[in-house]
């Protein structure tokens, strides 16, 4: 395990570790406590708890809090706080929520703060250190890329009579058409079975997982107009309205990650942050393959956890949230690897002990075909008019034709203002 060591004093004052070893200038005198914000909930909180755990054992200069906030008003409660300059020490950012934060002035950049305590960010994958950095500077420290799979259950594959091998390999490309049929066939080997659980209630990613496999983009290349109302889109949005129509997935499934860890589906596109719940459970016979290439390319949807510091943090907090920050990278980074993220940490992802994790060679090679957020700070707000268009559309079955010249018109009215 590396050293942490926690700078207490002005961040001009500060010494180096080497001569930490032989001083009591670095050390506080007493822990500092900080507050750390995360929407991390079921295994994925189980994780973060182990390592909020760890880092507090593993030395006593800094004690880390967390805060926990349901994932649908996370954004909201962090944004007042962020305005009012109380709230958290240290807190959780998708890279694509960070840009908003840094117009605001709200959040720190933290080069000064790495340098200070030795954390090397061009160790972090190139792709991720991107998304967050802005004039120059780098204003959050990403943790992961995560992004969706295809989970299915051994057992139901058995029952219906087929090979695990066999489909793995024959759906790695296929047509739109032909997955249906194939789906159509477990429908009717397996009654009372969805063939596939689609995460409907966050319907706007599987639609953005096809849609960027078709080659799709959300904004033009001057992220100042929509680029959704095409064919590619109305293909996806048709190939998923056929699904629910033809009881090949249930739209009213409210929690498909339930319905198929519970083996009342056989296949379910769902985030890689659940596998360690999933794949670990020795009950459930399952396993993980790349999402099908259904429409030409394999290109989808992703996204990065990223750790943030707060404008209005006092110095002495400021040490010792990057020194939480630098031990979640290093070394945090492992188990949050066993939750199923994607470490941004090549050191971590180049470890035997993640490599030889179930399926993680699977992962790194699916991360290469990751599509982040366009850089821009109105994408919280595109995404969710894109969440709510397109829920509006499946949910209440409407002709996609006018469902996508609806949606384009109401993104351009928003990267307008």
């Amino acid at each position: 395990m590396i050293s942490i060591v926690v700078c207490i004093s002005l961040l001009s004052g500060c010494t180096g570790p080497s001569e930490s070893r032989d001083t009591n200038h670095n050390v506080p005198k007493a822990p500092v406590e900080i507050l750390f914000w995360n929407p991390f909930g079921g295994g994925e909180g189980d994780y973060v708890g182990q390592i909020i755990k760890a880092y507090n054992e593993s030395q006593q200069g800094v004690v880390v809090r967390q805060l926990r906030l349901e994932s649908n008003e996370y954004y909201v409660r962090l944004g007042t706080a962020l305005s009012f300059g109380k709230g958290p020490d240290v807190a959780v950012a998708h890279a694509d929520r960070v840009s908003p934060f840094v117009k605001a002035k709200q959040i720190m950049p933290l080069d000064e703060l790495m340098q200070l305590s030795g954390f090397d960010v061009s160790a972090i994958a190139e792709e991720n250190r991107k998304n967050v950095a802005y004039d120059g500077k780098t204003y959050a420290v990403p943790l992961d890329t995560h992004f969706h799979m295809l989970y299915y259950n051994k057992d139901l594959l058995t029952e219906a009579g087929m090979n695990e091998s066999d489909v793995t390999s024959m759906l790695h490309q296929i047509t739109p058409q032909a997955f249906m049929d194939f789906l159509a066939s477990l429908r009717d080997r397996l009654p009372g079975v969805q063939p596939l659980a689609v995460n409907t209630p966050f319907f706007q990613e599987p639609f953005l997982d096809m849609y960027y496999q078709a080659g799709g983009e959300l904004l033009n290349p001057d992220l100042k107009h929509a680029a959704v109302n095409n064919d590619k889109a109305l293909e996806v949005l048709r190939f998923f309205q056929e699904l629910y129509a033809n009881d090949l997935s249930d739209l009213n499934d409210k929690t498909p990650w339930d319905t198929f860890h519970n083996g009342k589906a056989v296949f379910w596109i769902g985030g890689i942050w659940e596998a360690g719940h999933h794949l670990g459970d020795a009950s459930l016979h399952s396993g993980i393959m790349e999402l099908p290439s259904l429409f030409g390319g394999n290109e989808q949807w992703g996204s990065s956890h990223t750790l943030v510091i707060p404008t209005y943090v006092t110095k002495e907090k400021q040490l010792a949230a990057m020194s939480f920050i630098q031990y979640f990278s290093e070394v945090g980074s492992l188990t949050w690897g066993e939750a199923g993220h994607v470490p941004a940490n090549p050191i971590v992802q180049n470890d035997a002990l993640y490599q030889n994790l179930p399926y993680r060679k699977l992962f790194l090679e699916a991360a290469k075909h990751v599509k982040l957020a366009p850089n821009t700070d109105k994408y919280a707000a595109l995404y969710t008019v894109l969440s709510e268009e397109l829920q509006n559309i499946i949910a209440n079955q409407l002709d996609p034709v006018k469902g996508l010249e609806d949606l384009e018109q109401k993104l351009n009215e928003l990267l307008a203002s």
